[in-house]
């Protein structure tokens, strides 16, 4: 254990040999004890300034306090349930909408027979669903 050493220890944790790192506590006292007159200086310092911190308290917070604090926090506003609420319902009406103007097309074709695309049955069909058109040349 050198000086500095002993000295960084103490000025760290203290005048209290308990809070010292325990693999350096027993050389840190062997070297107390082996220096008396400046380890003795240098704890009294550190037990001055243990003593300070120790004094200090700190009271819990009083009902006025809480009370502010609780008062002066934003409160939750009704207005953003409504506008989630209008944006959800605007969804539903445009899906609405879309559903009935695709019924109206579709009951305008039925009725007036009118088809808006014509094909050729042969190009409706795929290679998997088989084909009208008779490829066989019989």
């Amino acid at each position: 254990m050198t000086p500095e050493r002993f000295h960084q220890i103490v000025a760290a944790y203290g005048a209290d040999a308990r809070r010292w790192p325990e693999r350096e506590r027993e050389a840190a006292q062997a070297w107390a004890r082996a220096h008396r007159s400046e380890a003795d200086a240098a704890l009294r310092d550190a037990a001055g300034l243990d003593a300070w911190l120790a004094a200090d308290q700190l009271e819990p917070p009083s009902l006025e306090l809480q009370r502010r604090i609780i008062d002066a926090a934003p409160s939750r506003r009704p207005a953003a349930r409504w506008r989630l609420w209008w944006s959800g319902a605007a969804v539903a009406g445009v899906g609405l909408l879309g559903g009935v103007a695709g019924a109206f097309a579709v009951s305008f074709f039925v009725l007036t027979e009118n088809t808006p695309l014509v094909h050729e049955s042969s190009y409706l069909t795929s290679s998997f669903g088989g084909t009208t058109a008779d490829w066989s040349g019989e």
